[in-house]
């Protein structure tokens, strides 16, 4: 064969490729365009950046080719109907903490946070790899919707109060905002429980609507002004341990993802599920401080208080187990990890904290 005829050829077969190749790669990596809607205002920089973190990633692993815009809450739809609004496909993907839902069912909170349960990273380790993710990802079938953890606030504060909670007859009576299923054990205690998105928070303590509310912990408190309308804030948020926040998305447009796209998506909300918690780290140490300087009075719950309202988890957790076997497997499973882990905290990470916290310098 002469070279011209070899070049002609070849240069026939390459184009042949080529004609078959383009549309395979094109078909692999389609344009996808989704929209979220957070639970959470703009304003609260951190819990709703986590989206914002992870949609940016996404589109960095796609080369810009799936891209989810993030809308804050009442944009589309108020804060607390964002799961509705993935469930009948309004929007194809929310960011939210799943206790908002325990009115749907009450095993929704266990994937987010329960009264005693789990710390952050103990969270974490029960998702990722004992099996958690795929135990709730079973039960989200039956909504419609497909959870990725996607942030976590590390332990939060136990709430502001006009007055000083001294025993367990102080709460009584309490009409305080707390979210999700620890409303229920505070009930226990007489405290009559609010569910209230976050920006109302304000105006219903300064109107006096309610006596005590909790939200997250310093850096968010401190931007909402609750120090400027309640002087006691209370810690430990013993509901509240390491909550994990989720990015929940329609089941079927989920499943009709390519691979490689389902791939970035959960890469990127593990990311943001690292880097929420470690602004959090970073922004709250300062802001206790400011609060401290501002005249906030910083209170531990009393034993008495703490001891009441474990005995009272304990007694929901069993009358709701009798009646819900989804919630029974699920907060089973949560609180034999929770022994195991505690058992080997008890050994090194806990001694290694105690220690450090003993011995810083002080100034």
């Amino acid at each position: 064969m002469k070279r011209r005829q070899f070049l002609a050829a070849a240069g026939a077969g390459v184009a042949a490729s080529s004609a078959v190749a383009m549309p395979a790669i094109a078909q692999s990596a389609p344009e996808i365009r989704w929209r979220l809607a957070s639970s959470f205002p703009k304003s609260l920089d951190t819990i709703y950046g986590g989206a914002e973190v992870m949609s940016k990633m996404v589109s960095e692993l796609t080369d810009g080719k799936f891209q989810i815009q993030v809308f804050a809450a009442g944009e589309i739809v108020p804060g607390l109907q964002v799961l509705d609004a993935v469930q009948n496909n309004t929007v194809e993907m929310c960011h939210t903490v799943s206790y908002y839902f325990v009115g749907k069912d009450p095993t929704f909170a266990v994937a987010a946070s329960v009264p005693f349960g789990l710390n952050a990273r103990q969270q974490n380790a029960w998702l990722y790899q004992n099996g958690g993710n795929e135990l709730f990802n079973e039960f989200y079938k039956k909504y419609n919707v497909y959870g990725l953890p996607c942030g976590n606030t590390g332990a939060q504060m136990g709430g502001w109060f006009a007055k000083e909670i001294k025993t367990v007859a102080d709460m009584n009576g309490l009409k305080m905002r707390i979210g999700g299923i620890a409303g229920q054990v505070m009930a226990k205690l007489g405290v009559v429980p609010q569910q209230i998105a976050g920006g109302d928070i304000y105006p219903a303590l300064e109107k006096g609507t309610i006596d005590g509310a909790e939200w997250i912990g310093p850096y968010d408190d401190e931007k909402l002004g609750f120090y400027k309308v309640a002087k006691f804030y209370y810690y430990p948020g013993w509901w509240e341990g390491g909550p994990t926040i989720h990015a929940f998305a329609n089941l079927a447009k989920f499943e009709e993802l390519p691979k490689t796209y389902k791939a970035a998506l959960i890469a990127g909300t593990t990311y943001a599920n690292t880097i929420m918690q470690a602004r959090y780290d970073v922004q709250n140490p300062p802001a206790i401080k400011r609060l401290v300087a501002n005249g906030t009075q910083l209170r531990p719950y009393p034993t008495e208080v703490m001891e009441a309202c474990l005995k009272a988890t304990n007694e929901l957790w069993a009358e709701i187990s009798a009646k819900n076997p989804d919630f029974k497997k699920a907060i089973d499973t949560m609180q034999a990890f929770r022994n195991e882990e505690n058992l080997w905290w008890q050994v090194a990470e806990y001694t290694f904290d105690s220690f450090q916290i003993r011995t810083r310098p002080r100034g």
